[in-house]
């Protein structure tokens, strides 16, 4: 945590000319986007199995035809068909589960008051006039929403609202552009993958617990998920692009 820390403190100082009070944000701002970095081959592989598990999809529909009585048969071939093609049904979830220890550590490091010993200097670092320790329950009780923290809350809410609304859009056009080969199989789709079917579900609204996580992390944490959520927001809709119902998106950000 020591060593962490000192990296947060030695890219602030490398940004106090330029940000000032505002150092240690955009210190954290600048980190994420490395660990973004990082995690981008595995995006680029995530998408690939995607293109590769929308090309399996007129496979998975015979195989529904014709198991489509013996649920548990049908779940054997599916997971055959992914594992004779190489794809993983699950690919997905590699990027975020990569980038948690990340998150985690800025989560702690803005959680206490002592690291290593010693009085933990970056707490009192702000992002304007919000403390990157403090979170929104603070920033209420220190002048309100209007309040100088609460506008710097109010700012984030509204990003993240953003991103979870143009998130969501997407994922309901994909979806929907994928719905007729899935209903050709009848109502076993869900039976191929265990699991997968309440994840598909729950999928579009899963950036709205974005502005949940932003309230009650500290700020420092908070900024970490704003910016990584932008970051997969506009990554994703490049390097979906061409996948079904996935163009309209990419054009929105040009």
């Amino acid at each position: 945590m020591s060593a962490f820390a000192s990296l947060v403190e030695g890219l602030a100082e490398l940004l106090e000319p330029l940000f000032q009070a505002s150092a240690a944000a955009a210190a954290i701002v600048l980190f994420t986007a490395l660990v973004r970095l990082l995690v981008h081959p595995l995006s680029r592989a995530s998408a690939r199995g995607q293109r590769a598990r929308a090309a399996l999809q007129p496979q998975i529909a015979a195989l529904r035809k014709k198991h489509g009585k013996n649920p548990e048969k049908l779940q054997k071939a599916v997971l055959e068909l992914h594992a004779k093609e190489k794809v993983s049904p699950l690919s997905g979830c590699l990027p975020s589960l990569f980038q948690l220890p990340a998150f985690f550590l800025l989560y702690h490091l803005f959680s206490n008051s002592r690291i290593g010993g010693e009085a933990n200097s970056l707490l009192a670092h702000q992002l304007f006039a919000a403390p990157l320790g403090d979170r929104w329950a603070d920033a209420l009780g220190d002048g309100g929403i209007l309040g100088g923290a609460g506008l710097v809350y109010l700012a984030l809410f509204v990003i993240v609202a953003a991103v979870a609304t143009f998130n969501y859009r997407r994922t309901k056009r994909m979806m929907a552009a994928n719905a007729p080969v899935a209903a050709a199989g009848g109502d076993q789709g869900a039976q191929q993958v265990p699991g997968l079917g309440a994840i598909t579900k729950v999928m579009p609204l899963m950036s709205f617990l974005t502005l949940f996580t932003v309230a009650v992390v500290p700020l420092a944490a908070a900024l970490y998920v704003v910016t990584s959520t932008t970051w997969s927001a506009i990554e994703r809709a490049v390097l979906y692009r061409d996948m079904p119902g996935a163009a309209p998106a990419a054009a929105v950000l040009g």
